[in-house]
């Protein structure tokens, strides 16, 4: 993962994150019942992979044309495709099936509880493809099916940090050990914010520009606060202390102060961070004896917020300088005494 300009921060898959799949068995354990869903194939096994979160219609892979057919990727036969199949020779009909199911399909769909002949199950078994009937209409099925897949299928990358919901702006904390990140976000939660993970994040893409983070299922928002031990933030601070997940906005990067760098000091140069191919705003914070850095992060928060409004103060205030110094420029330039 590319988290830091210029140089990566944390290693990664050149910044796209661990690739992801699940298997057929996954998909009907957690999706079985809202997809209203028949096994006609029991006999086949249920552990092919599903590694495409785009669902696929053959459309004109049953004509011939397999250019576009990519593996890994569930098929849903609608009742354009069936009556297209049906409008064959089933000898024919079987063969353009094999053809089709030869490039590695992890499992079919046959929507609006429509009719599935013999044959039909007979090429999908010689693939070893399972097959599921559902009475809901196909772009029904579509609309529930698709954002399970992209969510699960969602590159996922994981950072050593602390992310929290600060006013409502999910800040992620991320600096070398020992910096500092879990007594920031812990003194956070004291004053009223919420703390999402602690120490590791999971960051995932959902779309083409959003990141969420999560922590592991295992955590279950403790933290480790050095010299004292692993506390539970829930049991602690209450409910209202913690969330699931949080859409990372603005990465923190917390520091040691080196009196040899030159550090933003106007914020009119802003900082990016990469995760999974995505820009974020990037504050990095020195830190020095007597610095409050839970006020600084709350700053930090209310400025973005202000920032997403259509407000920036730091080039607001530079706006006023620079037509400031035009002013008194015009005045001397015409003072000729």
């Amino acid at each position: 993962m590319d988290l830091g300009l210029p140089t990566p921060l944390f290693p990664g898959n050149n910044g796209r994150g661990m690739e992801r799949s699940i298997t057929v068995e996954d998909l009907l354990r957690d999706r079985e019942a809202i997809l209203h869903l028949e096994n006609l194939s029991p006999d086949t096994g249920l552990r092919r992979k599903i590694t495409q979160a785009t669902p696929g219609s053959p459309g004109l892979a049953l004509a011939g044309f397999m250019a576009r057919i990519r593996g890994g990727r569930v098929q849903v036969f609608g009742e354009t495709e069936m009556a297209f199949l049906a409008s064959l020779d089933p000898a024919e009909a079987a063969e353009r099936l094999r053809a089709f199911f030869h490039h590695e399909i992890p499992v079919v769909f046959v929507t609006k509880g429509l009719e599935v002949p013999p044959w039909f199950l007979e090429a999908a078994k010689e693939y070893k493809i399972p097959v599921f009937r559902t009475t809901l209409s196909t772009g029904l099925f579509f609309q529930l099916l698709n954002p399970y897949l992209e969510a699960a299928l969602a590159p996922t990358v994981s950072i050593h940090g602390s992310l929290a919901d600060v006013y409502g702006v999910g800040l992620l904390f991320v600096g070398q050990s020992g910096i500092g990140k879990s007594e920031c976000v812990l003194d956070l939660v004291e004053r009223g914010h919420r703390l999402v993970a602690d120490d590791l994040v999971f960051a995932t893409r959902r779309g083409n520009d959003i990141i969420i983070g999560y922590g592991h299922e295992l955590q279950r928002h403790h933290m480790e606060i050095r010299g004292v031990g692993i506390i539970d933030v829930r049991a602690l601070f209450g409910i209202r202390a913690i969330r699931q997940q949080k859409r990372i906005e603005v990465v923190v990067q917390l520091e040691v102060w080196d009196d040899q760098r030159d550090y933003n000091r106007t914020g009119l140069e802003e900082e990016e961070a990469v995760i999974l191919g995505v820009s974020l705003p990037k504050v990095t914070v020195p830190l020095n004896p007597g610095k409050n850095i839970t006020v600084i992060s709350e700053v930090v928060a209310m400025n973005h917020l202000l920032k997403y409004a259509g407000v920036d103060s730091a080039r607001e205030f530079d706006q006023r300088m620079r037509e400031a110094l035009q002013v008194t420029r015009k005045y001397l330039e015409e003072d000729y005494e």
